[in-house]
């Protein structure tokens, strides 16, 4: 017997040869052994590759003629055949010829081949195929509804999973194709192909069905996604004259499963295929943001995203399947390494080491387990694997890519750049729809990490600041080779993340002290802070300020990170002042600057109002840093403090109140007022007023006094908390 290309219909016309013997085909028997018919099933994945397929069939009558995979059987003396391996395509296949034969009204003496179809699986099953095949529907409703209702029908064959399977199918052919035209004719004029392979002298046992179709347990999504590859490629093939086909069916199979098999769930798991799927889904997306487009134009669905990147249509496929086999080849043998994870645990941790760079604790440091683990997961709306690990483990692979032409020393100092980078940038690290930057990034990453230089002629991509640090650093080491190790040790701090420019390259000899620095209190740093000279930095909307925090990680970030805010530079000469006090810093030196600093005002009787935030906590929630002051330039002392990121709130307040009289603070009126019996009070740049509660007229006018300068000559919260108390 020979393998041969067959219709369904034509297959019932033709003899196989066995030895020197013909046997003529005369019926197609799915036998008890085996499995239901699965492609009606109605959950998630089947309802997908049930569209898919019927997608795939409709196109082929529309015009394509498509082969479908093999299908593999024993036909005995009498001329049965037995399927092995095909069940689920020959009852789809039976299934749309029966549709094609009633809904076009196609001569008996043309269809009754149909009657030699039969499953063997159930009395009910088989009983259907031959009522189904004499009923002629009318077309008008529901198709399963109206065969349910026929007398043939009972209703206990609902309950057959078989049956119930094929009345699924039977109406999404129905939907699929009611408007489509000559089915019949295509259908003979062989639209849809698939080749029979005949197994010679096997015999039907148990033990050989359960080999060879994993008895009872539907084909997995990634079995079908393979198949739909394999497919896929293979027309391309046939086309271009390649052999890419089986190839990479080998490397899934082999050297992509053991890459993969060390980061199965557990020991007793020997499953590695949703691994393979989300590393796939990467790389599709990789292709997409290549492309200049984004992922979030389209499915994430696994078989669109084939059929979109891998389909044989596509023209740009076979650079696809050159991607695809780059990005997962270049993980197998790793110069040097004897696995992925050893690789990366040699240039990244996550505190500073020599020649490595510093991942947030929050992520793994094996990036590739990470990505095979968790990526187009989210949680809610959050990405478990998001943008700045894409543009990393992007970065890592174009170096996996091209080993030959960089070194590992190269590479450590590339990589740096673009982890730089990568952390510098969380606003410009974006793929949406109306600002994504994804493509320019990767561009700017090839540049990197294939030349070590920055490439000035690609737009809108990494953070501005970042990008003039880096080639700043370049050149500085270039020059300073010996320096190499301070620089990335000073970058490395947590409060620094890559950016060191709030102490710069000039003050690098600092960094021991700026360590020493952050192992004190925050709150007596940013007091300390103060105490040299007001370091506060003007946000765009010119009303908002930002300052330290006792607590919160987020508002240094803002304050050592140079961005739109105005008084960076001034920021910076602050802190660089603090630190050329002293070599060493612990919260002893810290206090001593800061009682200096507060005993001086109070001596001279000069109270400005970084005085104030010094030595009142009230001034320092410990929130997001944030102050609000719409005219500073002109009312210095009118600074209230936020609760929140950038709103004012019912939690906001004016500190000298807070600091005076908490309890009797107005919430409704945003903290800016103390409210008593019959009066209420509030805070100007100069003074204190006092209001009626009855007709808010001007009660009272507490002045503040001040110099020539506009500055107070008197502490304005001891003389609030005298004049409350002779109210109370």
């Amino acid at each position: 017997m020979s393998t041969k290309l067959h219709s369904f219909i034509n297959i019932f016309e033709t003899e196989f040869m066995d030895g020197e013997e013909a046997v003529q085909l005369k019926k197609i028997a799915i036998p008890i052994i085996q499995r239901d018919y699965a492609q009606g099933r109605v959950d998630d994945d089947v309802d997908r590759i049930r569209i898919r397929f019927l997608d795939s069939l409709y196109n082929a009558i529309a015009g394509d003629s498509i082969t479908l995979d093999f299908v593999y059987g024993d036909i005995d003396d009498n001329g049965t055949m037995t399927p092995l391996d095909g069940q689920q395509r020959l009852t789809t296949l039976f299934l749309l010829h029966w549709y094609a034969a009633k809904k076009e009204k196609i001569p008996a003496e043309k269809h009754n081949f149909l009657k030699k179809f039969s499953y063997e699986t159930r009395y009910s099953a088989r009983y259907f195929c031959t009522e189904l095949v004499d009923f002629s529907p009318s077309f008008e409703g529901n198709l399963s509804a109206e065969i349910i209702n026929q007398a043939w029908f009972p209703l206990e064959w609902k309950k057959d999973p078989t049956i119930s399977s094929m009345l699924v199918m039977l109406d999404a052919i129905n939907k699929r194709f009611k408007d489509a035209r000559n089915i019949w004719e295509r259908l003979e004029n062989q639209a849809i192909t698939f080749y029979f392979l005949p197994i010679k002298d096997m015999g039907l046992t148990d033990e050989l069905y359960i080999k060879m179709n994993s008895r009872g347990k539907p084909l997995t999504p990634f079995e079908h996604f393979k198949a739909e590859l394999d497919r896929e490629i293979r027309i391309l093939d046939r086309k271009t004259g390649a052999k890419n086909a089986d190839r990479i069916i080998d490397s899934i199979d082999k050297t992509w499963t053991d890459l993969l098999w060390i980061y199965r769930n557990g020991s007793s798991d020997n499953i590695i295929d949703d691994k393979f799927l989300r590393y796939f889904k990467f790389i599709c997306d990789i292709i997409c943001y290549q492309s200049g487009k984004s992922p979030q134009s389209y499915s994430s669905d696994i078989f669109d995203l084939l059929h979109l990147y891998f389909s044989a249509q596509n023209e740009n496929t076979p650079d696809n399947i050159a991607t695809l086999e780059e990005f997962f080849n270049c993980w197998c043998l790793i110069d040097g390494y004897s696995s992925p994870t050893e690789f990366l645990n040699s240039f990244m941790s996550h505190t500073h080491e020599a020649e490595k760079i510093v991942v947030d604790s929050r992520y793994k440091i094996d990036i590739f387990e990470d990505c095979v683990n968790s990526y187009s997961d989210k949680s809610g709306r959050i990405r478990q694997f998001p943008l700045n690990r894409i543009v990393l483990l992007y970065a890592i692979t174009v170096y996996l890519r091209h080993q030959e032409d960089i070194s590992k020393d190269n590479f450590n100092r590339r990589i740096r750049i673009v982890n730089n980078l990568i952390q510098n940038s969380e606003d410009e690290v974006s793929d949406r729809l109306d600002k994504n930057r994804i493509p320019a990034i990767l561009q700017q990453v090839d540049a990197i990490i294939l030349t070590g230089l920055i490439d000035d002629s690609i737009e809108n991509h990494f953070n501005v600041n970042q990008l003039k640090e880096e080639k700043d650093k370049i050149v500085f080491l270039e020059k300073h080779s010996d320096r190499r190790e301070e620089v990335f040790e000073l970058e490395d701090h947590e409060r620094l993340k890559g950016q060191i420019g709030i102490i710069g390259l000039e003050n690098l000899s600092y960094t021991p002290r700026f360590k020493s620095l952050f192992t004190c209190s925050w709150d007596k740093i940013d007091c300390a802070l103060m105490a040299i000279g007001n370091y506060g930095q003007q946000e765009r909307n010119k009303w908002r300020y930002q300052y330290a925090s006792k607590s919160l990680q987020l508002a240094w970030d803002e304050l050592f990170h140079r961005s739109a805010n105005s008084g960076f530079d001034n920021t910076k000469a602050v802190l660089v002042s603090l630190l050329s006090t002293n070599e060493t810093f612990n919260n002893d030196v810290l206090d001593s600057i800061i009682g200096k600093f507060v005993e001086k005002c109070e001596n001279d009787e000069i109270y400005p109002w970084n005085y104030y935030y010094v030595k009142y906590p009230a001034f320092r929630p410990g929130s997001y840093g944030k102050l609000s002051n719409a005219e500073a330039a002109t009312k210095p002392y009118l600074y209230s403090v936020m609760q929140t990121k950038s709103q004012l709130s019912q939690n906001s307040y004016m500190p000298y109140l807070k600091e005076v009289d908490d309890a009797n603070l107005s919430r409704d009126d945003m903290g800016q007022c103390l409210i008593y019996a019959n009066i209420y009070l509030t805070c100007e740049n100069d003074s204190y007023m006092v209001y009626s509660n009855d007709d808010r007229s001007v009660v009272d006018r507490l002045p503040i006094s001040q110099n020539s300068d506009g500055v107070d000559v008197e502490d304005r919260i001891v003389k609030l908390k005298e004049y409350i108390s002779n109210i109370e």
